[in-house]
């Protein structure tokens, strides 16, 4: 009988804190072929040379390019706008999360998060662009 695998998708992950990397590489590995970067210089450098994740997770505060600035150039980009961003950060203001909303992020989630949550919400996402994990 043959088994039946479920897609793996492509995931740029924006986090400085090498702790949080790990704790998100172990959760998502699974599902997800992960690029992690630890600013968001490098990974909009990795997006500019072509690659297109299915989906990016970034923190706010990175250096070198913070995840708003980030989330900014991909929004303003007509070649990268339509790639879903996820906001994973520690500041659990409204304002914040309002501006990253309005800025075009798909969803905002406070650290410390939930795995399950977190894998939960990264499904809704990618349901809205026709796929399943």
């Amino acid at each position: 009988m043959e088994q039946k695998t479920s897609p793996v998708y492509n995931i740029i992950i924006v986090e400085d804190d090498r702790y949080m990397r790990s704790i998100l590489n172990h959760y998502l590995e699974s599902k997800f072929k992960i690029n992690a970067f630890d600013n968001g210089m490098d990974a909009l450098k990795y997006l500019q040379e072509g690659n297109i994740p299915d989906i990016i997770i970034t923190d706010l505060n990175t250096p070198k390019l913070s995840g708003l600035e980030l989330l900014e150039q991909i929004k303003a980009s007509g070649f990268f706008k339509s790639i879903p961003v996820m906001i994973l950060s520690g500041e659990d203001s409204t304002e914040k999360r309002i501006k990253c909303l309005n800025a075009g992020a798909d969803d905002y989630v406070v650290k410390p998060f939930n795995p399950a949550e977190l894998f939960a919400r990264l499904n809704v996402i990618l349901r809205r662009f026709g796929k399943t994990v």
